[in-house]
């Protein structure tokens, strides 16, 4: 009888052997609802093991699909390394979405091959549940979104967002100036006016706020704070392509009500007015939810542009990427919110990315009335979120199974494919090397 030496790993549980891991394949499937598509990204691996991530909405699952050809045959477990192989092809926008699906579903990978949750492969957790915080689109009236909102308070929602801007204001006599085409329906060229009211960034539309309009808003956020109350922290976003100058005089009326912080006033790319803004208004400002990589963030963050910076884990990198993003933040002084408008596979991913970043504040949930949205996926206390908190998870990588089930009764109609092998993907020629 041979005597085999028992070694200390046979007598621990694992979900595999880590070092022997390699990824055999990359699929997808796309879900949706209303006008809302994400494409859920499945990497597997020779070990029957198999990690998700989620491309942000909206894009193209092409930006996860293009990536395969670099991982085949690798170990996911090189979390780093395959980070920096495949972060060349994302941008920021949509654009960076196939990168931070494949660097979700390599967190989850890992995570299962060691047996340890995904926050304890970027350092560990600095709390015990995630705070959410609320998003609510337009209501017609300010007393409309102040009643919507107290609802969200009664549910035990601690922090709150509503859309406040010019939309409302279209068609209003006296409310806006503006030059003909720049509106939405402004024109009898639908093309046009939709092309201009879209495409067209906020400091080259010349969109005018009168002094009727700004007390249009004021009357407003009044009347949602004449019902929610003071206490509830309130931001504000959507804020439409009015230009910087605009944006001060609309920030500075609105003082009085305490807003949480005002969104995405003008673009992310312009530094030097978010300096302006932030030197300027007394309210927090806030931006970051379509920039990609620490580098895009620093610009923001070394001229102290901004007193919130706000990330989405799937445009911004992913969940290390988006903790290096947040750290940097804490060594200038700002705090760090994360967006998220997604289903729970990249609202898991940040709840780990949360749970690791220090100077965090709170995750932003967007389909509080899309009754089936915590049906995704399984493993997890339901509803997923309680009390306007959701629970860090334990369990190895992601901490939760996808329902498979719910996943194919919510497949897109222009796009049924539900994670078959993606051959045609295995050998992509490129000459991506960034260096000669």
């Amino acid at each position: 009888m041979t005597d085999i030496q028992e070694r200390p790993e046979d007598r621990v549980s694992t979900a595999s052997r880590p070092s022997e891991l390699r990824i055999t394949d990359l699929r997808t499937a796309t879900v949706g609802w209303d006008q809302w598509h994400f494409t859920l990204v499945r990497i597997d691996t020779n070990q029957g093991v198999s990690g998700y991530g989620e491309v942000r909405d909206f894009a193209s699952k092409t930006y996860a699909l293009m990536l395969k050809h670099l991982l085949l045959g690798e170990n996911p477990c090189n979390l780093d390394k395959l980070f920096r192989r495949v972060k060349q092809f994302g941008h920021h926008g949509r654009q960076g979405g196939g990168v931070c699906g494949v660097e979700m579903a390599l967190m989850d990978l890992a995570g299962k091959a060691y047996g340890v949750p995904a926050h304890a492969l970027v350092g560990g957790r600095f709390r015990d549940r995630i705070r959410m915080y609320c998003d609510t689109p337009n209501e017609p009236t300010g007393e409309a979104m102040g009643r919507e909102l107290l609802r969200k308070v009664e549910q035990g929602w601690t922090m709150l967002k509503m859309d406040v801007g010019v939309q409302p204001l279209i068609g209003v006599e006296g409310a806006l100036s503006w030059p003909q085409g720049m509106l939405p329906g402004d024109t009898d060229d639908a093309a046009m006016d939709r092309y201009n009211s879209t495409q067209v960034m906020h400091p080259f539309t010349h969109v005018r706020l009168t002094p009727k309009g700004i007390d249009l808003i004021c009357e407003y956020v009044a009347e949602v704070r004449a019902i929610v109350g003071d206490k509830v922290p309130i931001a504000a976003d959507h804020f439409g392509h009015i230009g910087i100058d605009d944006c001060i005089r609309l920030g500075e009326a609105l003082e009085p009500y305490n807003l949480a912080w005002l969104e995405d006033l003008v673009p992310w790319q312009y530094t030097d007015q978010w300096v302006q803004l932030e030197r300027t208004l007394n309210t927090p400002v806030c931006t970051g939810e379509d920039i990609y990589l620490l580098d895009g963030f620093k610009p923001l963050l070394d001229a102290r542009a901004v007193n919130i910076i706000h990330p989405d884990l799937a445009t911004s990198g992913g969940i290390m990427e988006t903790k290096k993003v947040g750290d940097y933040a804490q060594e200038r002084g700002v705090s760090m919110a994360l967006h998220m408008a997604g289903t729970p596979v990249s609202t898991m991913a940040s709840v780990h990315c949360a749970a690791a970043t220090e100077n965090f504040i709170a995750l932003e949930h967007h389909f509080s009335k899309v009754p089936y949205w915590s049906d995704f996926i399984d493993g997890v206390p339901k509803p997923i979120i309680q009390d306007g908190h959701i629970p860090v998870p334990d369990a190895p990588g992601l901490g939760f199974e996808l329902n498979l089930d719910v996943v194919q009764e919510h497949l897109v109609p222009w796009d049924t494919g539900f994670f078959e092998p993606t051959p045609e993907w295995d050998h992509v020629t490129d000459h991506h090397r960034l260096w000669s």
